[in-house]
């Protein structure tokens, strides 16, 4: 009986142990830091709440009947990546790309934060190269025909029709009529996979309860990445960063709350589909 028991117990904590080496893309490389050193990366901010909320005090307060609340502070995680692609005039490049791993999307700039429009939905929808092949194409011509898009990239006529129909099936494009376009609102698909980084990273205690959980794994986004920028797109390296975003509550003269998110690094307001995650 007691060798049955100790058996068991084995067997618990090897399918224990397996758990967690599979499970291990999806807990966050900041919280296994924490447990070696309590420190997580994070961008440098360099604006306060008290800041925004004096330079966005007649955007923010409708008048006298409306005052300022409370003030919190959120993490948001990104994949930072050192990486190699081949330029369009077909040199190789060397740089950065920075992707949320709350909405799937890649930023461009990180002093004006513009990010990219399209990239979630392809990970949602598991796109492949083909995918996205075609949406490029149709990112710049905004909509297209068949024979347009046949001749555009190049594909004998059974063969695009094979591409559009696997990303009609997935949403990731509309037909109307003999138009054909992307099923995004203002998409932003067609760039280059490099960030412009123009800001500095500080380390600071871990706290777990201000951390955004993440949606999106290092690997889907890799994957994303290869799919969309093709084989020549390389990653030497990878770390998690974090970007601080600010809550900021408005009294509203019935009682109720008006909470806003607000970057730390520009002041700049956020959407509200980053700021509805995680607060």
């Amino acid at each position: 009986m007691r060798k049955a028991i100790l058996y068991l117990f084995i067997a618990a904590l090897i399918a224990g142990g397996v758990f967690l080496y599979q499970e291990s893309d999806h807990l966050p490389s900041a919280l296994q830091q924490y447990v070696e050193n309590g420190e997580f990366v994070t961008f440098k901010a360099r604006f306060t709440p008290e800041q925004i909320m004096q330079a966005h005090k007649g955007e923010l307060l409708e008048d006298n009947k409306h005052s300022f609340g409370a003030a919190s502070v959120k993490y948001y995680p990104y994949l930072l990546m050192e990486i190699k692609y081949v330029q369009p005039d077909k040199k190789t490049r060397e740089g950065v790309s920075l992707w949320s791993m709350v909405d799937g999307e890649m930023v461009l700039d990180t002093s004006t934060w513009e990010i990219t429009h399209g990239f979630q939905d392809a990970i949602e929808a598991q796109a492949i190269r083909n995918d996205y092949k075609l949406m490029q194409v149709l990112a710049k011509t905004k909509s297209s025909t068949f024979e347009r898009l046949q001749k555009d990239l190049g594909l004998e006529k059974e063969t695009l029709q094979q591409w559009i129909k696997s990303a009609l099936d997935k949403h990731l494009i509309v037909q109307k009529g003999g138009d054909i376009q992307l099923h995004f609102q203002n998409p932003k698909i067609a760039v280059l996979p490099e960030t412009k980084m123009g800001d500095s990273f500080v380390k600071q205690p871990y706290s777990y309860s201000q951390h955004v959980a993440k949606k999106y794994t290092t690997k889907q986004i890799q994957n994303a990445g290869k799919a969309a920028f093709g084989s020549d797109f390389t990653v030497r390296s990878s770390t998690e960063v974090f970007l601080p975003v600010y809550a900021i509550e408005v009294k509203n003269p019935d009682g109720s709350i008006l909470t806003t998110y607000w970057n730390a690094l520009n002041g700049e307001r956020m959407t509200p589909r980053l700021g509805s995650t995680g607060w």
